[in-house]
């Protein structure tokens, strides 16, 4: 028993590794070349969609929208005030933190985490060019590099659906906020267990 069990675990261990690949290169592949074709709303189209402000998309860096790839709209509940702390969980190419930027403000906060390293550096230069600022550490959302009891507001968009380890990632979550703090999560949620093919389809898994 104890041996399959350790096969199992290094069989989901591996299939992690091919998945966490597959995310990398579909989302840095949209937002290198937006204008190609994916199986899922991505850039202005999907970001008028989830209900953007058109102000926000038309003064946002046009590299920023086309590169959009999120699910919904964290902004619509996050309540942001002037001064906060925002971690941006999955920030990609930086729309969502930007728009955070605007709201908190030159006293407030962003801080984004990426799995890719060109994601933060492309959300960073995003944000110096919508003349606001942003931190972007690169790091896993399992494994969040903040310390406990950080942050006023998590926002995160289309993300926690691409980990493994749920339960991980929201425990990570409640340990970065401050008491009292709270989220603004968009995400994928399926209404029926999905089959064994579909789970073990890194390219599924990505889109």
């Amino acid at each position: 028993m104890a041996d399959s069990a350790a096969v199992h675990a290094e069989e989901q261990g591996s299939l992690e590794g091919v998945i966490k690949g597959e995310v990398l290169r579909m989302y840095q592949e949209v937002a290198e070349h937006p204008e190609g074709e994916f199986h899922f709303y991505h850039g202005r189209q999907a970001a008028e969609m989830f209900g953007y402000e058109p102000e926000w998309l038309d003064r946002a860096p046009p590299g920023a929208v086309a590169s959009f790839a999120g699910v919904g709209n964290p902004h619509l509940r996050s309540r942001l005030q002037p001064g906060d702390v925002v971690l941006d969980l999955g920030s990609g190419a930086g729309l969502d933190s930007i728009i955070a930027a605007w709201q908190v403000g030159p006293t407030g906060r962003v801080i984004g985490v990426d799995l890719n390293p060109t994601m933060c550096l492309k959300a960073r230069a995003h944000a110096a060019a919508s003349g606001g600022e942003m931190e972007c550490h690169e790091g896993r959302m399992e494994n969040i590099p903040l310390p406990d009891a950080n942050v006023d507001v998590v926002i995160s968009n289309g993300v926690i659906n691409l980990s493994f380890r749920k339960r991980h990632v929201i425990r990570e979550l409640f340990r970065v906020l401050k008491p009292g703090a709270r989220l603004s999560i968009t995400d994928i949620v399926s209404a029926k267990q999905l089959s064994q093919s579909i789970v073990n389809d890194p390219k599924l898994w990505a889109s």
